[in-house]
């Protein structure tokens, strides 16, 4: 099994010193810094239902499944959905995707939605690809449950 990496990017902004903090910057630069963290797991077999440590932490924080999604940190989402059996893309990070017996699909975490789209390329007798949209206003329970209904 390969070392997984993870990569974490932060915007810290800058202003030069010799101007008061109470006063306006007119020169401020963003600089961008990416940490990476490599890992490497013990077990030679891997899954999609299998929850690292802190996978495990974040869910333990979740708040009640009856509370709407967007009371719930990015963190705790993303656990809730590993354990719901999506997998992360590599190179969206908003981006999931399932592949479940009865359908596949590609989930992804918008701005002020969350949606969904079954694919026709994955099993049953889809004609097209089903996209649904669920506001964050929506319980977890409730968006959990329409996921996992399928198309």
């Amino acid at each position: 099994m390969s070392p997984a990496v993870v990569v974490a990017t932060k915007s810290i902004v800058f202003c030069p010193s010799h101007f008061p903090k109470s006063s306006r910057c007119p020169r401020i630069r963003t600089k961008t810094l990416t940490l990476a963290k490599s890992s490497s797991s013990s077990s030679s077999s891997s899954s999609s239902a299998e929850l690292s440590a802190a996978d495990e932490e974040w869910l333990k924080k979740l708040p009640e499944k009856k509370k709407p999604l967007y009371s719930h940190s990015l963190m705790c989402i993303e656990a809730w959905l590993k354990k719901l059996g999506f997998r992360q893309s590599r190179e969206d990070r908003a981006v999931w995707f399932a592949e479940k017996p009865e359908w596949h699909a590609q989930l992804s975490l918008d701005v002020t939605d969350l949606y969904i789209r079954y694919l026709k390329s994955g099993p049953g007798d889809l004609e097209k690809d089903v996209e649904r949209r669920f506001s964050y206003a929506l319980s977890r329970e409730d968006i959990e449950n329409a996921i996992l209904g399928g198309p």
